[in-house]
């Protein structure tokens, strides 16, 4: 693994394989079964959140409808209308502490 350059797909499986043991085609399969479970988790009948216990939260969030508004161009400072925006639901991940903790502080 080099520096800077993050591991392909492959590159994961094969890595995640040899710390556990596993084929890497067991290691894509649990990958195809989390995938599986996150799209049920923020699917409308699902819960709409799941997690990485200790790393990450995945959550459905409905984000409203907006009117149309007035806003300025910032190129050219001129007041123009904005269109309005449909509701719609997004997928926002967070960050847990466990995560975050992994990140170097600095001092």
């Amino acid at each position: 693994m080099s520096e800077g350059k993050p591991l392909s797909k492959n590159e994961l499986f094969a890595v995640l394989a040899e710390k556990t043991g596993l084929s890497k085609k067991d290691v894509a399969a649990v990958f195809d079964a989390f995938r599986d479970q996150i799209a049920a988790a923020v699917a409308p009948e699902g819960p709409g959140m799941i997690q990485l216990p200790g790393l990450l939260k995945i959550v459905r969030h409905h984000r409203p409808a907006q009117k149309e508004k007035q806003v300025r161009n910032p190129a050219t400072k001129e007041l123009v209308m904005r269109g309005p925006k449909p509701a719609c639901n997004v997928v926002k991940v967070r960050a847990l502490k466990g995560l975050k903790s992994m990140i170097p502080t600095a001092s």
